[in-house]
C-alpha cells in the first residue's frame, strides 16, 4: 500500500525542473515587457534622450564641419557631418543602453528587486531579461535617428536600412549587457552614476564617434582598440555611408595591424563582449543579496 502511494510521487518528480524552466522564460518575457512598457509610457524620457544627439549633431557637428570638412573631403570624400552623423546615432545606443540598467539599481533600493529574486524563477532570467529590455530600448533609440540621414546628405535604401538593424542590436546588446553588469554590484543609485560617467564619457570619446582612428598617437590607438564600443560604431558607419554612394569609407575604418577589420568580424567582437558581460551579470544575480 505504501509502494503504490509513493510511485506517482516519483513518477511526477521530474516535472518541476520543466516548470522552473519554463516559469524563468516567462520571467524572461515579463521583465523584458515590463522595462519595453515604461520605456513607451514615459514620452518625455523618449524626447530627452533624443536632445543630446540632436545637439552634439546640429551643433557640435555644424560648427566643426567648417574647420574640418574640407579636411574629410580631400581625404575621403566626406563631409564631418556625414562621418559624424553614424557616431551619433552609436553615441545615442551607448547612453540609452547603459543608462537602460540604472533600473536595476531603482528596483533594488525601492524592494521590488528582491521580490523578482525570491520568486520561483532562475535568477539568471533576471539578468537576462534586464539586457534584453535594455538590447531593445537602445535600438529603437538609435533607430530613430534614421529619419535625420536626408538632413546630413546621407542616403539609406531599404537594404541599408535592414543592414544597421542586427548590427544596432548588437552594439545595443553589448553595451546593455555591460550596464546591468555594472548595476549588479552597485547598491546606490548614485554609485551607479558616478561608476557609469566615468566609464561611459572615455568609452565614447574613444570609440570614433567624433574623428577618425586613424593616425594617432599610439597609446590612443591602443585605447581605442580596447574600447568595445569602438567595434559596434564602425560597422554602423561603414554600412550607413558605403551604402550612401560615398567614396573610400574604409580608409576611415577601424584597423588592428594595418589590416581592416571585417565588418562580421567586428560584429563578433561586440556580441562576443555582450556575452562575456552578460556572464557576468548572471554571476552577480547568482549571488545572495
Amino acid at each position: 500500500m505504501t509502494v503504490e502511494t509513493a510511485a506517482p510521487t516519483i513518477a511526477t518528480a521530474p516535472a518541476a525542473p520543466i516548470d522552473t524552466r519554463m516559469a524563468s522564460l516567462r520571467a524572461i518575457y515579463i521583465i523584458w515587457y515590463r522595462d519595453i512598457l515604461r520605456y513607451w509610457r514615459d514620452r518625455w524620457r523618449l524626447v530627452a534622450s533624443l536632445a543630446q544627439p540632436l545637439l552634439f549633431l546640429v551643433v557640435f557637428g555644424s560648427g566643426l564641419s567648417s574647420s574640418l570638412g574640407g579636411a574629410f573631403g580631400r581625404g575621403s570624400g566626406i563631409s564631418y557631418i556625414q562621418f559624424m552623423y553614424p557616431g551619433i546615432i552609436g553615441m545615442s545606443i551607448l547612453f540609452t543602453a547603459i543608462f537602460g540598467a540604472m533600473s536595476i539599481v531603482w528596483d533594488r533600493e525601492f524592494g521590488f528587486l528582491k521580490e523578482v529574486l525570491v520568486a520561483p524563477i532562475d535568477r539568471w532570467a533576471v539578468a537576462v531579461g534586464k539586457a534584453l529590455g535594455g538590447t531593445t530600448q537602445a535600438m529603437i533609440q538609435g533607430l530613430i535617428l534614421l529619419v535625420l540621414a536626408p538632413f546630413v546628405g546621407v542616403k539609406l535604401s531599404v537594404l541599408t536600412v535592414v543592414e544597421l538593424v542586427p548590427l544596432a542590436a548588437v552594439l545595443a546588446f553589448g553595451l546593455a549587457s555591460f550596464g546591468v553588469a555594472i548595476a549588479s554590484m552597485m547598491k546606490s543609485l548614485q554609485g551607479f552614476q558616478v561608476v557609469m560617467n566615468f566609464l561611459m564619457m572615455p568609452m565614447f570619446f574613444l570609440s570614433g564617434a567624433l574623428f577618425p582612428l586613424t593616425n594617432l598617437p599610439g597609446w590612443m590607438t591602443v585605447l581605442t582598440r580596447i574600447d568595445p564600443a569602438s567595434y559596434g560604431i564602425d560597422p554602423i558607419r561603414r554600412v550607413a555611408l558605403s551604402n550612401s554612394g560615398l567614396p573610400n569609407v574604409n580608409s576611415l575604418g577601424l584597423t588592428i595591424g594595418g589590416q581592416v577589420l571585417s565588418i562580421p568580424m567586428e560584429a563578433g567582437i561586440m556580441l562576443a563582449f555582450g556575452v562575456v558581460l552578460l556572464g557576468v551579470a548572471v554571476v552577480m544575480f547568482e549571488r545572495r543579496d
